[in-house]
């Protein structure tokens, strides 16, 4: 078996154990307060061959795709699809989208904030427009829709029904952002992610398992 190390311990008021493996192949475990190391790593050694696998996929991504260096021909997601970046003179805006992501020369000193506000202002349109379509389909009530910088969390919802999602989302495919959608308005009814709240969210989307798995898998991509 690989050698696992735990980062960190993250007692709650939860009733169950969970594992996240991070960007550096170590462990979080989350764990109710009442529950002792020992009982942990029974449950770590239950799920060894997963934690294996996690590891494996971590230490064989391409660490290239976290570098971007904004120069022409370079690849920048948006909805799940690559597009190139057009470094150009004489234009009006820093960075406009036309089949293709078109930066001004004078905005380049400042490529990655450029990036992030078009990405943000994107962001909002496109998952507030989901947000709204789910709600109306399922008579969902909440309150307003916020984009925030969340590096490793792809949506939340507030006690006082705000729903908060990350703008790194508008780089994944729509049927992704769609699935943190749903996810995040189910919580409006249910708090946990128990059995009701699975069922829900499968009611809503059959094959939700799918675009989890694939966040799962190519969240790292959704960076700048």
């Amino acid at each position: 078996m690989v050698d696992i190390k735990i980062e960190k311990i993250i007692r709650s008021r939860r009733n169950t154990i969970a594992l996240q493996m991070t960007d550096n192949a170590t462990l979080i475990v989350k764990a109710p307060f009442d529950v002792d190391e020992k009982t942990i790593w029974s449950v770590i050694q239950k799920h060894k061959k997963w934690i294996e696998k996690r590891k494996k996929e971590i230490e064989t991504r391409d660490p290239k795709a976290l570098q971007k260096e904004f120069v022409n021909g370079e690849g920048f997601l948006y909805l799940g699809k690559y597009y190139k970046l057009y470094v150009v003179e004489n234009q009006d805006v820093p960075l406009k989208f036309e089949n293709g992501f078109y930066l001004s020369r004078g905005a380049l000193p400042r490529a990655r904030e450029v990036f992030i506000d078009w990405y943000k202002k994107a962001a909002y349109e496109k998952i507030s427009e989901r947000v709204n379509w789910y709600a109306q389909k399922r008579g969902f009530q909440y309150n307003r829709v916020n984009i925030t910088n969340a590096q490793k969390r792809w949506g939340s919802c507030s006690a006082s029904g705000n729903l908060n999602f990350s703008w790194r989302l508008i780089m994944a495919p729509i049927s992704v952002i769609d699935y943190v959608v749903v996810h995040e308005l189910v919580h409006l009814e249910e708090k946990n992610h128990g059995k009701d709240f699975w069922i829900k969210v499968k009611v809503l989307m059959p094959d939700y398992k799918k675009y989890e798995d694939w966040l799962r898998k190519n969240g790292y991509l959704l960076n700048l």
